[in-house]
């Protein structure tokens, strides 16, 4: 039995969200932990060549839907972001940023995740994340500095070149040992990985 499941993500993927919401369930049900594994999805889209499924006019028009029914599947509040697709940069380096300081990560990720899907609010207006940051708790101003120091934005690269080196071409990437399961449509397949 796997004691592990790896799950790489950015805030900016509604099915990140979807998937944010059903794997504590399927890994607890498991008895395994979660390891968070924030990546700038834009980064591994250019290394990869991958794009987003909103840039494909007939796909965009089905997500949507798509994306309801999920929700309705996880008892997920979900809606349509009117400000996506938004550049999540330094959404992406307050995550890696508070793993690194040792901050509170899963307060910032239902705060982010929340604000971009449940609420859902422009995150890519500096003003906006200030709001919910500040609802959520957190220090506004200490928040820039952790954004803007250098390691952390190294940090957030190293995390999305070894996403890339481990074969990940979008989000949500999960990993069970060497397994590789692509989309919150295979949190089944990530399960029965777990299960051994």
């Amino acid at each position: 039995m796997a004691t592990t499941v790896e799950f790489y993500f950015d805030f900016g993927s509604p099915y990140s969200y979807l998937a944010y919401k059903a794997l504590p369930g399927i890994a607890a049900a498991h008895g395994a932990q979660i390891v968070w594994r924030p990546m700038l999805l834009g980064g591994v889209f250019k290394a990869t060549g991958n794009h987003s499924p909103i840039e494909i006019p007939a796909k965009g028009k089905w997500l949507h839907q798509d994306l309801l029914r999920w929700a309705a599947r996880y008892g997920a509040v979900f809606r349509h972001n009117p400000h996506f697709p938004i550049n999540t940069l330094t959404l992406m380096r307050g995550a890696v940023g508070m793993q690194l300081r040792g901050m509170d990560f899963p307060r910032y990720t239902e705060a982010m995740f929340s604000a971009m899907w449940a609420e859902p609010r422009n995150l890519g207006e500096p003003a906006e994340i200030a709001a919910v940051l500040q609802q959520a708790g957190f220090d506004a101003n200490a928040f820039l500095s952790l954004v803007g120091d250098p390691e952390v934005k190294e940090q957030l690269k190293k995390c999305t070149e070894e996403a890339v080196a481990r074969g990940v071409f979008g989000a949500p990437t999960f990993f069970v040992g060497d397994d590789m399961f692509w989309g919150q449509d295979r949190l089944d397949f990530v399960a029965a990985a777990l299960a051994g």
